[in-house]
């Protein structure tokens, strides 16, 4: 094998995602091309190679876990939007959503805290679970993950419009209005996040 294949097997492992390619896959590279370099013989180098080509293809066919999941564009919005959708449909047509909701507007504390319960746990699917490696890329503000902000954002969102366009808030009742939709925002959330990051685009 020349030295001009071994030049297109890595250009081929670097091409192989739309997505930067992954830091581990990257170590895995180097150590095949330190292994390459203190083999002698022609048999041994080609050995080499094609446990490296092997390795690459195996990346190439990876499942849906174990990718680096980077940036946040219109395909992830949308997924999040799905999944926060089939999560959402239950909560909207289920009288115990309201229920819920009237004791949470009784109690401003465990109204807060089911809020904040639901941002943890979208905090911890997207980057503590390790369901995937998502990456933090563009923040808005610096700080602010774009992912973090658009899978709540458009679960808020969606759960404010169906819920007031099937009238099951009356927002001349503030407070249980926005009780109901809390309610109905946690499992929404959750069902976005997973929704985003388990097709790993």
């Amino acid at each position: 094998m020349t030295d001009d294949a071994h030049t297109t097997d890595s250009a081929a492992a670097n091409a192989g995602s739309d997505a930067p390619p992954d830091d581990e896959m990257d170590r895995l590279l180097a150590e095949f091309d330190a292994l390459e370099a203190t083999v002698d013989s022609p048999a041994e180098r080609e050995r080499v190679r094609t446990a490296r080509r092997a390795a690459v293809s195996a990346a190439r066919n990876a499942g849906v876990f174990g990718r680096v999941v980077r940036g946040f564009d219109r395909g992830d919005l949308a997924e999040a939007f799905l999944g926060c959708v089939l999560f959402g449909i239950p909560m909207f047509v289920e009288g115990g959503t309201n229920e819920v909701g009237r004791f949470l507007a009784a109690h401003p504390l465990s109204l807060v805290g089911t809020l904040l319960a639901g941002v943890g746990l979208v905090v911890g699917i997207l980057y503590v679970a390790d369901i995937q490696d998502v990456r933090v890329q563009d923040p808005f503000f610096g700080v602010l993950p774009r992912r973090l902000v658009g899978v709540l954002g458009v679960s808020l969102l969606t759960a404010v419009v169906v819920m007031t366009a099937w009238g099951r808030v009356d927002w001349a009742t503030p407070l249980f209005a926005l009780a109901d939709v809390v309610v109905a925002f946690v499992p929404m959330s959750v069902g976005a996040a997973l929704g985003d990051i388990l097709p790993a685009t």
